[in-house]
């Protein structure tokens, strides 16, 4: 049995002698958070995931699919492994390899029927998005636009921006972001 991403996380956090107080300071996220994510009683957004990997010094590549080590492998064969996040309605799998110190983050997102990502967010660079299934409703700023299966956008990610499923069926979409990503939540988690 694959350990959770809780478990992983305190596990790294614990291993580079890092206390939950200092990743709470790094992330400006709750220590009470933190905690019930590293013991499996609360939810974790990819945002929230991404804040975490930048104060361990990881990709968030490395809680998904064994990402553990180093190493420059470029090709990622398919694989009918996905990690779930506990309780979400979405599905990340990461496309990267284990390139060190990538500059792009690929992600192939599975976004459940009336599934929405949450709160809007904003972050440096940029983020390009293509839709494989289903129907993708984005919220951009103040503007809402349906993408379908062939559709993309490349956008700069300091507009607000969400992702819902408004629709009875799976959407499944790649999104790839720059990796200088500090996440900004635009309300309150």
């Amino acid at each position: 049995m694959e350990p959770t991403i809780g478990v992983l996380i305190k596990s790294l956090r614990v291993g580079k002698k890092k206390t939950l107080k200092q990743i709470a300071e790094k992330t400006q996220l709750s220590i009470s958070f933190l905690s019930q994510v590293e013991r499996g009683k609360s939810s974790i957004t990819l945002e929230s995931l991404k804040k975490i990997s930048e104060a361990l010094g990881v990709s968030p590549g490395y809680f998904f699919s064994g990402e553990s080590g180093g190493g420059n492998e470029q090709v990622r064969r398919a694989s009918t492994e996905q990690s779930q996040l506990q309780r979400t309605p979405f599905v990340y799998e990461d496309l990267s390899g284990r390139l060190a110190n990538p500059s792009l983050v690929p992600i192939l997102v599975t976004l459940s029927p009336h599934g929405e990502k949450g709160t809007p967010f904003v972050h440096k660079g940029q983020e390009f998005i293509y839709v494989l299934e289903g129907v993708l409703t984005l919220l951009l700023g103040e503007e809402e636009h349906d993408l379908f299966p062939g559709d993309s956008i490349h956008m700069d990610s300091s507009v607000p921006h969400n992702w819902v499923n408004r629709t009875g069926e799976v959407t499944r979409f790649l999104c790839v972001n720059s990796h200088d990503s500090d996440m900004i939540p635009t309300a309150p988690y």
